[in-house]
């Protein structure tokens, strides 16, 4: 067997993204940084583990810092980051429009574009929901992506797309939600 890959868990300390928690809650060799930590050190530890998971609140410029991580300006992963993410290629970059920030740096992994993870999100985006949708839609993307993100990043987004794609039909913050995953290898 070979080695375990050191994992790098970004997800700033947030209740309303504990939802994700459960996506690196049973990796093996992980460091998880919720805060307190400088870019300067964050920087460091992304080069030194060889998948990068990033996961929170954020916009196109970047993943939300919430306050939380001294030295940074609004955001913890930002262009501040792109060098070393651009020697990366498993990495994890799920926060709303974050598709702005892989395409324009041409970064390489799996991503999210706008992604409704609260009712008043998905309002802003006219779709009429409660909140019991909106977990459903929360809870089995990260189900789903944690049982398959110890595998390549290829089959890894491959079985997200498939499994969290059933419920396109049912769920209507699915089927906005399932448009906006990407993978750039």
């Amino acid at each position: 067997m070979g080695k375990t890959k050191k994992t790098l868990v970004i997800h700033p300390d947030d209740r309303t993204t504990d939802f994700l928690c459960h996506i690196y809650e049973d990796i093996r060799n992980k460091t998880v940084i919720r805060m307190g930590v400088s870019q300067k050190d964050i920087r460091k530890l992304i080069k030194s583990h060889d998948r990068i998971i990033m996961l929170g609140h954020g916009c196109q410029l970047g993943l939300f810092s919430l306050g939380m991580f001294p030295g940074s300006s609004g955001c913890v992963i930002d262009i501040n980051m792109v060098n070393v993410l651009k020697e990366k290629s498993d990495c994890y970059y799920i926060w709303c429009n974050a598709d702005k920030f892989v395409d324009y740096w041409e970064l390489k992994g799996f991503y999210s574009g706008m992604f409704i993870s609260e009712v008043g999100e998905a309002y802003w985006f006219n779709i009429v929901t409660n909140q019991d949708v909106v977990n459903e839609s929360n809870y089995t993307f990260s189900e789903i992506l944690s049982k398959y993100i110890k595998r390549p990043i290829k089959q890894t987004h491959k079985k997200v797309i498939q499994q969290y794609g059933e419920l396109v039909q049912s769920n209507p913050v699915v089927s906005y939600n399932h448009q906006r995953l990407y993978l750039r290898v």
